[in-house]
């Protein structure tokens, strides 16, 4: 009402509205906005031992005037948890805030240790979802967006727009063509529609009674077909369109593809690829529609006065952002072939292919069964690294990297025992003050040791910088030793910064 009242945006759930409200870069807007919260979890604490159970923490945080939900409750067995959850179903709508279901935890600190996480899922805490909100409406077209990865990513286009949950819906997921062939969904269809975790909007089924006479099942292969190139082809550049036998998704093959770049813009600059400072969501868009930069390898050929006529750029951010660009170039070639978004390559896969093959030359080169003798490298990822480098207009690019500059080679010194930290895995928590997070993973690989995201019993060190999270806790349990930022700059052989 506040917002409607001022003429500003019409904020469209709480979800967004909280998100939106901490990202200003105004903490005066976010000052101004009621935002409150409830604390579900302790994640550090120092000189007060831990309770022994999350129950008896959350009321020791209510103690310290923190605010812990009055909704918490403590079940002996599975079937009060069940009737915990069955009453709220049928009361989510006295709340006076949005939930979309219940997450049930253990209870003792003991057995959350010994269980661990996945990345950052917890093995120790499930979510019990509501069943989700529906609705009915057509489906009057499919569309297809291209993804990041070039995946082809069937949108449902609904007609009239339908009201679910608080938020009105006019696209909708359809996941792949397998799962539109397993519903029937057809375009011109009635569907029931959800938001599936009261978030993403999902097309369930179609009401095969309402469907017009003259409905066809769809295909992507025929939406797509080019008649003049007698090929499938993107709908967004026309390239080549590549499907790998056993997989459901479609691929356009063009890196430089306008529908997929500025994803793939961000993914090139983001901090654990090139690092470039500077060239996040919003300068990304700028650069793209100002025409500056129509591939990832532009950004390399950028000059100051080129930046310094965009919108609110002036000299000195230009100057900056041109000073990142140049740093970047020295990235390690594990880093370059992450940024380029070869399907199916990760960092630690990355990593593999750079200790294997010397340059970017050598990887493009090499043949299928060169690949697959690459620890871990199967098939399809020998069958994606092929077509990457099959396609034109990715070797352009390349080409284009390396007349900027940009280093596309790999020191092939084998790892060896006598390297300082040969043989030792480390793993950072928190933020350290000497460099970033990705610069003294770098700088640990470059002495012969391994870094690594998770503690587990092969991990040798944990580095615990400010504010670190529960990986403290874990490496606690596990007895692996703690290093502070000095005790590491003195691994690694590095000064320590007063």
């Amino acid at each position: 009402a506040r917002q409607e009242a001022s003429g500003g945006k019409i904020f469209a759930n709480p979800r967004n509205a909280a998100a939106g409200s901490v990202r200003q870069l105004d903490p005066r807007i976010t000052a101004r906005r009621p935002l409150d919260m409830f604390i579900y979890h302790l994640g550090w604490m120092d000189a007060v031992p831990l309770k022994a159970t999350h129950w008896d923490t959350l009321h020791f945080l209510k103690s310290l005037g923190f605010r812990t939900n009055p909704q918490n409750r403590l079940a002996e067995n599975l079937d009060e948890v069940k009737t915990f959850y069955r009453q709220w179903v049928a009361r989510r709508d006295d709340l006076e805030y949005e939930a979309d279901g219940i997450v049930i935890k253990l209870n003792q600190h003991r057995l959350q240790n010994e269980l661990g996480s996945i990345g950052r899922e917890p093995r120790w805490a499930l979510a019990y979802k509501f069943p989700p909100v529906e609705g009915a409406t057509i489906l009057k077209e499919i569309q297809l967006n291209v993804g990041r990865t070039g995946t082809l990513n069937p949108v449902a286009i609904l007609d009239p727009p339908l009201a679910i949950g608080g938020v009105t819906v006019s696209r909708a997921s359809l996941h792949n063509q397998d799962d539109i062939h397993r519903k029937d969904i057809r375009e011109g269809d009635t569907v029931i529609v959800r938001r599936a975790g009261d978030v993403i909007p999902d097309v369930v089924r179609p009401v095969l009674s309402k469907r017009p006479p003259d409905s066809r099942e769809f295909s992507i292969l025929e939406k797509i077909f080019d008649r003049e190139k007698g090929r499938p082809a993107c709908p967004s550049c026309g390239a080549a369109v590549f499907h790998e036998e056993g997989e459901v998704m479609y691929y356009c093959t063009n890196a430089a593809c306008p529908a997929q770049l500025q994803d793939h813009l961000q993914h090139f600059a983001g901090r654990t690829a090139m690092d470039i400072r500077g060239i996040g969501e919003q300068m990304s868009l700028v650069l793209l529609n100002s025409g500056l930069v129509k591939d990832t390898s532009d950004i390399f050929y950028l000059k100051q006065e080129q930046l310094e006529s965009l919108e609110r750029m002036g000299a000195k951010s230009a100057s900056r952002l041109l000073d990142q660009i140049q740093k970047s170039k020295i990235r390690p070639l594990s880093r370059v072939l992450f940024a380029l978004g070869i399907r199916h390559i990760g960092e630690e896969m990355a990593d593999r292919l750079a200790a294997r093959f010397s340059s970017i030359d050598e990887l493009a080169a090499a043949s299928y069964a060169e690949l697959i003798t690459v620890p871990t490298i199967g098939p399809k990822i020998a069958a994606s690294i092929l077509e990457f480098f099959s396609v034109e207009r990715n070797r352009v690019i390349i080409q284009k990297l390396k007349e900027a500059g940009v280093n596309l080679k790999e020191d092939r010194l084998a790892v060896s025992e006598s390297w300082p930290l040969s043989g030792q895995e480390f793993v950072i928590t928190g933020t350290l003050q000497s460099f970033s997070r990705v610069e003294a993973e770098e700088k640990i690989k470059a002495l012969g040791g391994t870094a690594k995201g998770d503690v587990t019993k092969k991990t040798n060190y944990l580095v615990v910088g400010a504010d670190p999270g529960s990986k403290v806790a874990r490496a606690q349990a596990l007895g692996i030793p703690q290093l502070s930022e000095d005790e590491l700059l003195q691994k690694l052989g590095m000064k320590i910064l007063e």
